[in-house]
């Protein structure tokens, strides 16, 4: 019985190693405005392949108050962007 718990936890283990592996993918962009009042940014970015969009400008939201002190008009930025409650919404950025 132990040996079965064991394989159990072990298999259940490795599927979450290979799940959690599927990392974000980040792409590139540019800050083009921030409204902070709305949670809102615009973005000039290349193709964002995980939503199957070609490169554009176009505003997204922005998921909490941390991510948006870190975009700034101008700057060059890494981000990830997600379908949140049906909504184009940045996730995180770097």
């Amino acid at each position: 019985m132990k040996t079965l718990i064991k394989l159990a936890l072990a298999s259940a283990l490795a599927l979450g190693t290979a799940s959690g592996a599927l990392a974000a993918e980040f792409t590139k962009g540019t800050v083009k405005k921030v409204d902070a009042k709305a949670r809102k940014v615009t973005l000039i970015h290349e193709e964002l392949k995980s939503l199957d969009m070609p490169a554009m400008t176009m505003v997204f939201r922005v998921q909490d108050d941390a991510l948006l002190e870190k975009l700034k008009e101008g700057a060059n930025i890494e981000f990830v962007a997600e379908r949140v409650d049906g909504k184009l919404t940045v996730t995180e950025v770097k």
